[in-house]
This record gives structure tokens, sequence and C-alpha cells, in this order.
């Protein structure tokens, strides 16, 4: 599982590469954004409902919402971080760290890292079992935080 988690992540780099070239920074910054925007707010819908217990349970959505944050970790989001892309373009500011692009060998760490916990995060959440989808949930959050710790400014 590990080997292939690794190889999706090297796949990923790799389409991400030819992908980026074409891409204007801008775009890039935009995209990404979006992309991390889409999945908190997705994250928040299980917070709110198991962790937090505001919204009442249901199943139905968060399966989905599970299955679009592994969906998206797993699109490739690393050609959304082209060169040029580590400093504000046009009017897309971005909070991303130079040594993110100086680092890349803890990036691809924490990005296979953050990859298994997403996809775990789907697996459980389809079981239903609110215990279990609220641990996976915390994993999921620490492996985030930690590309945030690391490579966001504040």
């Amino acid at each position: 599982m590990k080997t292939k988690l690794l190889v999706l992540a090297a796949l990923s780099l790799g389409i991400a590469t030819s992908a980026s070239a074409q891409m204007k920074p801008e775009d890039a910054i935009k995209y990404r954004k979006a992309g991390y925007n889409f999945m908190a707010w997705n994250m928040g819908k299980i917070k709110a409902q198991v962790v937090d217990g505001a919204v009442p349970f249901n199943k139905d959505q968060i399966v989905a919402a599970a299955n679009l944050i592994a969906a998206t970790a797993n699109s490739g989001m690393g050609a959304l971080y082209p060169a040029g892309s580590d400093k504000d373009a046009g009017d897309q500011k971005t909070r991303v760290k130079p040594e993110f692009f100086q680092q890349q060998d803890k990036v691809k760490e924490l990005a296979v890292a953050y990859v298994k916990e997403a996809n775990e995060l789907a697996k459980v959440a389809a079981t239903g079992d609110q215990a279990a989808i609220k641990a996976q949930f915390g994993k999921t959050g620490e492996s985030c935080k930690a590309c945030h710790d690391k490579f966001r400014k504040d």
C-alpha cells in the first residue's frame, strides 16, 4: 500500500510538472486556493456533524465530503505550484513560503502523508462509524496542518 501511494504521488508530481509548465502563476495560485478552500469547506461539514455535533449526522453527506477530500488530495495539486507562483502574481496573493520550492523532499513526504490520511478518511467514512470517522478526521487534519506549519505564511 505504501509503495502504491509513493507511485501515485510520483506520478502526480510528474504530471504536475508538465501541466504546470503551461500555467500562468496567477492562475495556479487561484486554482490551488480554490482547491484548498473546497477541501476546507468539506472538512468543515465533517467537523460540524461528527466532531462538534452542531448538525445532525448524515452519512451520505459525510461520505461525499470525505470522498471529495480524498479525490482532491489525489488530483495532482502539485501542478499548481509552477515557477513564479512562490510570490504574489497578478491579482492573486499567495501564502506559500519560499521554502516550499526549496525543500521538495519534505514537500513530497508531507504530501504522501496527507494523501494516505485523506484516503483513509474516505474509507472510514463509508463505514458510518462516527467514532472512527472522528479519529481519522483528526489524523487527516493533523497531516494537513503539518504542511501549513512548515510551508504556509500566517
